[in-house]
């Protein structure tokens, strides 16, 4: 039994190891009045989208915050280069594509992987702004599953992703469908063609509906980070004080 708790301690130290190397690439847009989340205007109003905006970003920064290993904003706009300075000391920014240059996400996510790979970064660990639920766990498993797979993926309830990580450069990411229900399994299939060994950890969900905030105020009760906290603050102040309700 010691040493089978030896070897299970040891391979945690591993990963935290491997998480000193690995990148967090935050995908990031700047929060700004009826851009962004309008399905949670739908159920509420462009205000209370937009606050709940900032929580959620606050949330994604905290991660940074607490990462290990190199940071990496990846902003969607180049006048916004400044302002995602001001989001993580000591990180790296990237804009998402070159100045002038139009693309879906799957442009934007090649773009920038091949960028930091030109750069020397090697493991990289892909979040957006939107996914609150994630914590130290989701993060180790996908360092542990990288240990021996290309990409590690966590499928979204609603068929998207809420971490996709690789070791290798992605294949082209141009033409899956984004923005659907099919996002996640065609990135798995689309990894596979390109004889890439993919591995699912965790399964979680994003923040688009007011009904997901609703979930997550559940969810978070016990989590005691400050940013999380401070969202649940403002989910509270906003869909019980303001009296908008909750949409099932």
């Amino acid at each position: 039994m010691n040493k089978i708790n030896q070897s299970n301690k040891a391979s945690k130290q591993t990963i935290r190891l491997v998480i000193n190397q690995a990148t967090l690439v935050v995908f990031c847009k700047r929060p700004k009045l009826n851009q962004g989340k309008q399905r949670l205007a739908e159920g509420s109003n462009a205000q209370c989208a937009l606050k709940i905006t900032h929580a959620l970003l606050a949330c994604a920064i905290e991660d940074a915050n607490n990462w290990q290993g190199p940071v990496v904003i990846a902003c969607s706009s180049e006048s916004d280069i400044q302002w995602a300075h001001s989001l993580v000391s000591n990180a790296h920014v990237i804009t998402q594509l070159p100045l002038g240059q139009l693309g879906n996400l799957g442009d934007r996510l090649n773009y920038v992987d091949n960028q930091l790979r030109a750069q020397g970064h090697e493991q990289l660990v892909f979040i957006g702004t939107d996914a609150p639920i994630l914590n130290h766990q989701y993060f180790e498993a996908t360092i542990s599953a990288l240990q021996s797979n290309d990409v590690a993926l966590h499928h979204a309830d609603d068929g998207g992703v809420i971490i996709m990580a690789n070791k290798v450069p992605w294949p082209v990411l141009t033409h899956l469908p984004w923005s659907t229900n099919e996002l996640s399994q065609s990135l798995s299939q689309q990894c596979r063609q390109n004889k890439l060994s993919v591995k699912y950890c965790l399964p979680g969900y994003d923040i688009d509906y007011v009904s997901d905030l609703k979930k997550l105020f559940i969810d978070l009760q016990s989590d005691t980070r400050p940013a999380r906290k401070a969202l649940l603050h403002t989910i509270n102040d906003l869909f019980s004080l303001a009296k908008v309700s909750f949409h099932e």
